[in-house]
């Protein structure tokens, strides 16, 4: 008995040891990954924006900075923008920010496209227009966002620091 439990002992023991694993000696193997890098927001030429778009950010900002000349705001429908900015431009809003801005800036004169910025995430279009007033003293930006479905979706504006 004493024979067959030693025996088993060292039978477990052996079998105990760890094993080297199998290696190729001398051969590399390359893997080559390529990164893709993901940009939500990409700047874009007009050209490749449609007109409607286009047409559409240009002549809403232009309606909504030339009511500051003449105090007659025609209300944006349901074709060319979306619920919440009817629900936002509203007259008593438009006038007391355009008291503020024809009181610093004078009188609305232009706009001039600085860049578009596509969306990726929600196929939005980002319109940045340079505001041109009559006095030269601040430097202001008009932002008009069209969506998918060419609506103005959101229109800011925000006075920029000269350089």
């Amino acid at each position: 008995m004493k024979k067959i439990s030693i025996f088993l002992l060292l039978f477990i023991i052996v079998s105990c040891k760890s094993k080297t694993p199998n290696t190729i000696p001398n051969k590399t193997v390359e893997i080559k990954t390529e990164v893709i890098e993901y940009k939500r927001f990409v700047p874009i030429t007009a050209a490749n924006v449609t007109v409607i778009k286009k047409n559409r950010a240009y002549e809403l900002g232009t309606r909504l900075l030339e009511t500051c000349n003449t105090s007659r705001f025609k209300s944006f429908n349901s074709q060319e923008a979306t619920e919440s900015v009817i629900k936002n431009a509203t007259v008593d809003k438009i006038t007391k920010t355009c008291q503020k801005i024809n009181s610093r800036n004078g009188k609305f004169i232009n706009l001039t496209l600085l860049e578009i910025i596509q969306d990726n995430e929600t196929g939005d279009f980002i319109f940045r227009y340079d505001i041109q007033y009559q006095k030269k003293y601040y430097n202001r930006e008009l932002k008009i966002i069209v969506n998918k479905d060419n609506k103005v979706s959101s229109i800011s504006t925000k006075e920029i620091l000269k350089n």
